[in-house]
């Protein structure tokens, strides 16, 4: 049984038949839904999902879910009452889907640093990433890098070292192809 770590920024709220279409495929074959917790894309998918009546799906969480649509099974992972609730707080539960996953799913508005995070370790893990890009609402195959250097590069960014920067990417994602 493969899982297919689905997750995207919250800007996306929304799916379109292309996003459902490829959700469909995921169902079809079977695999487990490996989906966070999150407002947004997070939540989008376990609509649909529930809507569909898909049950294999485990729903990643930090502490106490925020979001369980349809009632599956979830892997939460407890910390402290003094830890800080920001980006690397919830960077555990994703670098845990990275890890469980075969491949992932990642429907990214451009802007989001937490899914661009989650496209980069899957990447670095040598785990294929189906990108969507809501700008341009285009779908990338990415398997390297330099994938994903390209999809961003089609999607009119110029200067992708300069961006990936901005978005507080360092080291070797960001100098990649500079």
């Amino acid at each position: 049984m493969t899982g297919v770590f689905v997750a995207g920024s919250r800007a996306v709220s929304r799916l379109n038949a292309g996003i459902k279409e490829r959700l469909n495929n995921i169902m079809k074959q079977h695999f487990t839904v490996l989906i966070g917790d999150a407002n947004g894309a997070d939540k989008a998918v376990q609509r649909y999902l529930a809507k569909c009546g898909y049950r294999d799906v485990l729903v990643y969480c930090m502490d106490v879910c925020r979001n369980n649509v349809g009632g599956w099974p979830t892997r939460s992972h407890v910390t402290g009452p003094q830890v800080k609730r920001d980006r690397s707080y919830y960077t555990i539960k994703d670098l845990a889907m990275v890890e469980d996953a075969g491949c992932g799913f990642m429907l990214w508005d451009g802007l989001s640093k937490g899914t661009l995070a989650n496209i980069i370790s899957l990447l670095n893990s040598r785990k294929k990433v189906l990108l969507y890009m809501a700008p341009k609402k285009s779908f990338f195959k990415l398997t390297t890098l330099e994938d994903l250097y390209q999809a961003l590069h089609a999607n009119g960014i110029e200067d992708v070292p300069a961006f990936l920067t901005s978005l507080g990417v360092k080291g070797q994602a960001a100098l990649h192809l500079a």
